[in-house]
């Protein structure tokens, strides 16, 4: 399973949120947020399945058929797909599944009431981009333990919040966390470390990963001072 960060950056004057695989930090300024999730090895996606090692598809569009499932994207020339419109290098392409019913990411998070915004497949490694738009950074918990159920590797790999009344929107890159940090941060968040009242102390969480309280908590001054880094010293 996929690992995350979620700590919670006030500055006083506007808040953001970041994330790893599972969602983000809950907050409670309003306002719209643009998660982009990667999932690794889609089951179920026939794009994956004919995206050539290295390529990539994208502005992936699918409609329901009464013959099955159409879906059509854009890459480059030479898949064993059904090219039918080219330009420059790449050309359009469109697959024709009879399957209507396939089991894909894409429909399981659609089914939740969210619509995904782009799609983009790369293959070999074979992975499945979504970009969402959502009304708070809530819902993303909600469809990341609906991919996990599902046995799906998921992770957020970025987060842009609008700012209400506010022009300016800022990025918080997750892959600047480590590996171990991700860990410390998920499990924290799971714990409601971050909630407000808090639900889960510092021990509990150390704990929970089998590590000493001040070993949790030099994880934790790490894994913000390199989130913070990311949002201030490229302002």
């Amino acid at each position: 399973m996929a690992t995350t960060g979620r700590p919670e950056i006030d500055d006083g004057e506007r808040d953001v949120s970041t994330s790893g695989a599972d969602g983000p930090i809950e907050s409670d300024t309003s306002g719209g947020v643009r998660a982009r999730l990667a999932i690794r090895d889609p089951p179920g996606c026939a794009v994956a399945d004919v995206v050539a090692d290295g390529a990539t598809a994208t502005d992936v569009q699918w409609a329901d058929a009464s013959a099955g499932t159409v879906e059509q994207f854009r890459a480059r020339r030479g898949l064993e797909a059904e090219p039918i419109f080219a330009a420059d290098e790449e050309s359009v392409y469109r697959l024709a599944d009879a399957d209507a019913d396939r089991d894909c990411p894409c429909r399981w998070i659609e089914s939740l009431g969210y619509p995904i915004a782009d799609v983009s497949v790369t293959g070999q490694p074979s992975q499945l981009v979504v970009t969402l738009l959502l009304p708070s950074p809530e819902p993303i918990v909600e469809i990341v333990d609906a991919l996990e159920s599902r046995g799906v590797s998921v992770r957020l790999e970025c987060l842009v919040r609008s700012i209400p009344h506010d022009d300016e929107s800022i990025v918080v890159d997750a892959g600047r966390l480590t590996d171990r940090q991700r860990e410390v941060l998920e499990v924290a968040y799971r714990m409601g470390y971050f909630s407000y009242p808090r639900e889960g102390n510092a021990t509990a969480v150390a704990e929970e990963l089998g590590i000493v309280r001040s070993t949790f908590t030099e994880h934790l001054a790490a894994a913000q001072r390199r989130l913070f880094e990311g949002v201030f010293d490229e302002r």
